[in-house]
């Protein structure tokens, strides 16, 4: 395991229409290049969501910052997966139905 608290890594953060909540995180410099081509023909096209600082501190949704870290230090990316219980598609249409 890498020292998750070390000086903040720029980082770029890419989303999926294939699947909602979906998300791939990677070092802002190398971008895709470490992401294994079989990972990213399931992902389909990234679309990027968002770039930012990530220190291990940093308040993420739905991901430890400081596990985002080491992992995108040890792989080259981190893949947040969906919930388990659906979602935002999953939550619409609960509601729906209420």
């Amino acid at each position: 395991m890498t020292d998750s608290n070390a000086s903040p890594r720029l980082v770029k953060v890419y989303k999926t229409r294939r699947k909602a909540d979906m998300y791939l995180y990677v070092d802002f410099a190398e971008d895709l290049q470490r992401v294994p081509e079989s990972l990213l023909e399931q992902f389909g096209t990234p679309e990027l969501a968002l770039s930012l600082s990530l220190s291990a501190e940093k308040k993420l949704a739905r991901a430890e910052a400081g596990a985002v870290l080491d992992a995108i230090a040890e792989t080259g990316y981190f893949l947040q997966m969906p919930p388990l219980d659906g979602g935002v598609d999953a939550e619409i249409d609960r509601s729906r139905k209420r």
